[in-house]
């Protein structure tokens, strides 16, 4: 049987999804489009959610997400 070793690196990035419905979306957004282009992601973090506001109402959530993701060896 294969032994798995139980070092690793990993790359953590930054993106921000924005949503018209929910903070929720905004996140959701922001991972599946970088699922598209990067592979294995491993762990995403809510790191800050804010509103655009226009004329006193809010108009768009935006979530900033880091996203971890191990290289490839």
């Amino acid at each position: 049987m294969a032994k798995k070793s139980a070092d690793a690196v990993y790359k953590v990035v930054e993106v921000i999804g924005t949503s018209s419905k929910s903070w929720e979306d905004a996140a959701s957004s922001a991972v599946a489009t970088a699922a598209k282009t990067l592979r294995d992601l491993r762990v995403a973090e809510i790191t800050k959610l804010d509103m655009k506001v226009e004329g006193g109402k809010v108009v768009a959530y935006r979530a900033r997400v880091s996203l971890s993701f191990k290289y490839d060896s």
